[in-house]
């Protein structure tokens, strides 16, 4: 699986992160984390910056939809779907405590994750995502924001994802 993050058109990855980010991230630090990185991370709590958006937009669409899903900021691909076999509000902190998203096996999307010897998450893509830094629990997956906030890109994603705002 290590040949997955190798030299390609655009770092590690073939596409350039997304245009249009979720959440208000920072383009710029998207495409250094995910594609031109190996080993670091956003800055801790990023994802509860002032200029983020995604404290609240998360709860709202977990309160709506019951789970978010979190997707590849270069593809479009569906990595995280949570919070899955606990609360939102278990999952947040737990988030917080650690400094980034946490995410367990059960909510990882196994068919576009992988993680490399050393416990580097990537996508199959050539995305950056964090790493596993196991605990007591069992894996948890310590994933840059950044790297998961890209927009569904298949039609049936987008379905989910919208609901009744498809296409916008």
């Amino acid at each position: 699986d290590e040949k997955i993050m190798s030299k390609k058109a655009n770092g590690t990855s073939d596409v350039p992160v997304q245009e249009n980010l979720r959440w208000g991230v920072d383009r710029d630090t998207a495409d250094r984390i995910c594609n031109h990185n190996r080993h670091y991370a956003e800055r801790s709590q990023y994802f509860l910056h002032p200029s983020v958006t995604f404290f609240n937009e998360s709860r709202e669409e977990v309160e709506k939809n019951g789970t978010m899903t979190f997707y590849d900021s270069n593809t479009g691909k569906p990595l995280f779907t949570a919070p899955k076999g606990r609360s939102y509000d278990d999952f947040m902190k737990e988030s917080r405590a650690h400094g980034w998203p946490s995410f367990r096996d059960d909510e990882v999307d196994w068919r576009y994750v992988r993680v490399l010897r050393g416990g580097e998450v990537v996508s199959v893509d050539g995305t950056h995502l964090g790493h596993n830094l196991p605990d007591g629990k069992g894996n948890r997956y310590c994933i840059n924001l950044v790297s998961v906030a890209g927009r569904p890109v298949n039609e049936e994603e987008k379905a989910i994802h919208y609901g009744e705002e498809k296409g916008k």
